[in-house]
């Protein structure tokens, strides 16, 4: 599985110590993590909550990330704009039960989490312990595991629901303000990472077209 980190402007300063807990976790898992950026608070690209989503949104549709980790100060604006795009189901983790929930119940592909509201001491142990809750076994299984079939289900009616509920995502990336799209691909992880990885053409060129 591809992981990929975005952190934005607010909480940038943290993302070395996201990222190293990441790795801790998933890679003896198997899985690769991408780290998008922000790197630092100064980077030269700032990256707002609602490009975290423009983001988000172009690397699952497009195959480049499998999973997004991504948060935000209280991670409410981060979820707000993931969910704001087709493809994107992201939870609000807080710590290892809503991990281990969303993924069971929800099985979703991506994660918000509150990287300002309680990170004090023992801040990085809570995000391992997510990470491991998050990705220990496979997702969409059902929690608890006698209502698995009906969790099933209603996962299916809100996948139906949610695919007559948005534009195609390349019309979106043609239709929203330019410039607040290019800024999301402006980091050094998408510069990076992006062409390598992404598996849609008609999405690589609608970022080509925003990006020209």
């Amino acid at each position: 599985m591809k992981i990929a980190l975005i952190n934005e402007n607010s909480q940038a300063a943290k993302n070395s110590i996201i990222e190293n807990a990441l790795r801790k976790v998933v890679e003896p898992m198997g899985h690769e993590v991408f780290n998008y950026g922000m790197y630092a608070a100064d980077d030269a690209a700032q990256l707002t909550y609602v490009q975290v989503g423009i983001l988000a949104a172009v690397l699952l549709n497009s195959g480049a990330a499998d999973y997004v980790i991504t948060g935000c100060g209280t991670g409410e604006g981060a979820m707000l704009a993931c969910n704001s795009f087709p493809g994107v189901i992201c939870g609000h983790v807080e710590d290892p039960l809503d991990a281990y929930t969303f993924a069971q119940i929800n099985d979703g592909n991506a994660i918000a989490i509150p990287f300002a509201k309680g990170f004090g001491w023992g801040g990085d142990l809570n995000l391992e312990y997510i990470f491991e809750k998050l990705f220990c076994e496979e997702s969409g299984q059902g929690y608890p595991r006698e209502r698995a079939v009906p969790e099933k289900r209603n996962k299916k009616i809100l996948d139906e629901v949610r695919a007559v509920s948005y534009q195609k995502l390349p019309d979106i990336l043609r239709s929203i303000d330019r410039e607040l799209a290019k800024g999301a691909f402006a980091t050094e992880g998408f510069r990076k990472y992006f062409a390598a990885n992404c598996k849609d053409e008609e999405i690589r060129k609608a970022v080509e077209e925003v990006m020209a």
